[in-house]
């Protein structure tokens, strides 16, 4: 059931285009386009708060940055625009939350997909994440795109019950500064992560309880240059929620660790932002 899954996942959902509708075992609970241009400081505010939230005044995951929707984010021209720079001796970042169906997080299996790109400034990371509800690192973590926006991206998953132990790393698979497409699709079985509409890498290790989506932007591992700064740009962000017909629902929990014995701890992202990856 499981390779015959992958196999079709492959061949109904490529992801050249954004998507505006269900489709063959998703339905559509989220999409963005950004239609409506807003200044530095007025996002979410009356245009997007229904749609979207974010973390404010929190530190990131380094504890060098400061999250800030108000002194970060942006709209124009169709596209949310992160500005990532140091103002006051204070690295500014943000960390962006959808708001599907209206409501933070309970989002129990999902296609989550955003096209994006990314000045390569250093000292900057980008760790878009799935996390638990629960705030409990052993529940889970899923983290696509991750890395520093002067190098590649990467996708992550991590094992669940086993908090900072990788069950896959894809290092190495493109680098910012171009467009891309981010898909990750998780089913009770599986994690699969899916670049421009290929799919890049798969875990069997599957979390099993409702989690939230986090587009956080941080400084990568420490304080960034006080020159540094340039933009994190999206242009659509498209949520599905899994329906009884998808084949994969039909998939036993998937509870495997390929690292079973690893011990140094790797990301640990989360809603408070702390810990670093791997």
């Amino acid at each position: 059931m499981v390779a015959v899954a992958a196999t079709l996942t492959s061949v109904w959902w490529p992801d050249a285009d954004p998507r505006s509708g269900d489709l063959p075992g998703w339905q559509l609970t989220f999409a963005e386009d950004f239609a409506t241009d807003v200044p530095l400081g007025s996002f979410p505010g009356e245009v997007y708060g229904s749609r979207w939230t974010g973390y404010e005044d929190l530190q990131d995951t380094s504890g060098a940055g400061t999250y800030s929707s108000s002194r970060v984010l942006s709209v124009a021209d169709g596209r949310l625009d992160m500005h990532l720079r140091t103002e006051d001796g204070q690295p500014l970042v943000a960390a962006p939350i959808p708001l599907v169906n209206g409501t933070w997080g309970q989002l129990q299996y999902g296609r989550f997909s955003v096209r994006f790109r990314a000045d390569p400034v250093p000292g900057y990371k980008t760790a878009w994440l799935l996390w638990p509800d629960s705030d409990e690192w052993a529940d889970g973590e899923v983290d696509f795109p991750e890395g520093r926006l002067d190098g590649t991206l990467y996708a992550a998953n991590l094992c669940v019950g086993r908090p900072g132990v990788f069950d896959l790393h894809s290092p190495g698979l493109a680098e910012f500064d171009d467009w891309h497409v981010a898909t990750v699709e998780w089913t009770p079985g599986a994690v699969t992560f899916f670049l421009d509409g290929e799919e890049v890498a798969r875990s069997g290790s599957s979390p099993v309880g409702p989690m939230h989506w986090v587009l956080q932007t941080e400084t990568a591992y420490g304080v960034p240059p006080a020159d540094a700064q340039g933009h994190v740009e999206v242009d659509w962000v498209r949520v599905w929620s899994m329906t009884p017909d998808n084949p994969a629902a039909g998939e036993a929990v998937g509870t495997g660790c390929r690292n079973a014995d690893q011990e140094t701890a790797s990301s640990g992202q989360g809603s408070q932002g702390y810990g670093q990856d791997g």
